[in-house]
């Protein structure tokens, strides 16, 4: 669920020895930003964009102050972690039991028989062996991908507060943690189609901050609510989101009310988010085959409610809650002073990647075409060119040709 953002995180703290290493693989990854882009998003962001706003949720609070959305990228694809590392921590939690009843019934045999049961000593220890390697290198290597859906935070959360005019990023201390970020600084997948992916499908509202207005030297980055179907459901979600902020809840529509609590059908309904339209227009052959592997799905949604039920409440640092009541402090925004020592070093040495370019992005060169104007290069069988044999032939007739020529003016 988390894999994203932790991918991102990661390729900001990302080493300059780690990135010239696999320089090879992706030499752009990173693309080049102005600032007359960003003085164009950031317009763009405050135009109206739809005259229908809706929120698809899932909505946790909607009130005069404050808006509270489910985030993250992968929330539809949850469960297929939880579907390997849980039978995975079962077989280590089994083979742990196993161990200590053989070591239990081998003690008990020897106190009561005044004998060695061998065989109970050797299973015992062969397993104690086996299920402490096995977790090592499982804690080592794995259960940071388990953690992901796992014994962690059970929704990552954007939270609007048009009092203080700030955005809060609830997410895990791997994926960057709990930010403090201005409204004024926001720019939107949805603004328009300079700004957004081909009609959107399967992509959640992105919402982003550049450098200058995250105090970190690193760009904030939040995709917001379901998935969406096409380009019109995310204009739909950022015109709500906007309008909430700047003008106020009145005359919005008001979201359905989700809860925390992991309810079953939280689990299966996020399989099928940006996906309604998709069925609606499928062939039957399609629809049989999505019948014929509705077992998968199924496995897939109980994974996403075991996470659901191993997991905790997402929890805002007390501030926070109590920003925008009277008599209360406004959260300050985030700074590089906020992290850890060796995060700021790291995000020193990184901040030129994110670095907005001074003035205007340089116009495109016009597209020459590669190929070359058609002519009568293609070569005789003598090896030379047509067209030079052909002026070669006019300056030097051949004695045929002469005789030819005579024999027409007679």
């Amino acid at each position: 669920m988390y894999l994203i953002e932790w991918m991102m995180w990661r390729s900001i703290l990302e080493s300059a020895e780690t990135r010239k290493k696999y320089k090879h693989i992706n030499t752009k990854r990173i693309p080049d930003i102005y600032e007359s882009d960003e003085a164009e998003a950031l317009v763009a962001a405050r135009k109206v964009v739809s005259n229908t706003p809706k929120s698809r949720g899932p909505v946790y609070i909607f009130n005069d102050q404050t808006l509270e959305i489910r985030c993250g990228m992968w929330e539809s694809k949850r469960g297929l972690i939880t579907t390997i590392s849980a039978p995975l921590i079962a077989v280590l939690i089994l083979g742990g039991v196993g161990a200590a009843d053989f070591l239990i019934t081998a003690i008990d045999i020897l106190y009561e028989q005044n004998k060695w049961s061998f065989t109970h000593w050797y299973v015992s220890a062969f397993l104690t062996i086996l299920v402490s390697s096995v977790s090592w290198f499982y804690a080592k290597y794995g259960f940071t991908f388990t953690c992901f859906e796992l014994f962690t935070s059970r929704h990552l959360l954007i939270r609007f507060n048009r009092k203080t005019q700030q955005v809060y990023l609830h997410r895990p201390v791997n994926c960057g943690g709990i930010v403090t970020l201005p409204w004024a600084g926001i720019n939107a997948s949805a603004t328009d189609k300079i700004h957004s992916t081909d009609d959107s499908i399967g992509m959640p509202l992105a919402l982003y901050w550049l450098p200058r207005w995250t105090g970190t030297l690193h760009i904030e980055t939040a995709w917001v609510g379901k998935v969406a179907n096409n380009h019109a459901e995310l204009r739909h979600e950022w015109e709500f989101i906007r309008r909430f902020m700047e003008v106020g809840p009145e005359g919005l529509p008001r979201p359905r009310i989700t809860s925390h609590f992991p309810w079953p059908w939280q689990a299966f309904t996020p399989q099928f988010e940006g996906l309604t339209h998709y069925f609606r227009r499928s062939s039957w052959i399609i629809k049989l085959g999505l019948v014929l592997i509705s077992p998968a799905f199924l496995i897939l949604g109980l994974g996403h409610w075991l996470s659901l039920l191993l997991c905790w409440k997402p929890r805002w640092p007390k501030i926070i809650r109590e920003a925008g009541l009277p008599g209360k402090p406004i959260p300050p925004l985030t700074t590089l002073a906020d992290r850890p020592p060796h995060i700021q070093e790291r995000l020193r040495e990184n901040a030129h990647l994110w670095a907005v370019r001074p003035g205007q992005r340089p116009a495109k060169k016009p597209r020459s075409t590669r190929r070359s104007p058609k002519d009568d290069s293609r070569l005789s069988p003598s090896g030379t060119s047509i067209r030079d044999e052909t002026s070669a032939s006019a300056q030097n007739p051949s004695s045929d040709q002469v005789t030819e020529h005579y024999d027409r003016e007679r």
